[in-house]
């Protein structure tokens, strides 16, 4: 009687140790594989985040060419009003002389 339940907790032992054992083989493999991803996963979002500042650079590029586009037309319209203005009173001090042209 001792012996069949000497017998019996051995092999339960066994079985166990067994079950544990395959258990932690395929735990050991599932590590793996979701290590191999994380890496693959980090790589990715280190090679969008390169990109991501790659594009910020350039957008920072175009904000100061954009800036500096915006100035040249500001000074442009600057000189479109002064000629503008030189041309209203070119126009207004030979009115009188249009009276007196024959028009086509």
């Amino acid at each position: 009687m001792v012996l069949g339940a000497f017998l019996l907790g051995l092999v339960l032992v066994v079985g166990a140790a067994t079950f544990a054992a395959v258990r932690g083989v395929e735990l050991y493999r599932q590590a793996r594989r979701t290590g191999a991803r994380a890496l693959d996963e980090l790589a990715a979002l280190e090679e969008r985040s390169a990109r991501t500042e790659q594009l910020l650079a350039e957008n920072e590029r175009s904000a100061v060419e954009l800036q500096a586009a915006a100035e040249r037309l500001r000074v442009s319209r600057a000189q479109l009003q002064v000629l503008l203005g030189s041309l209203e009173r070119a126009r207004a001090r030979t009115r009188w002389l249009r009276a007196l042209l024959p028009l086509p």
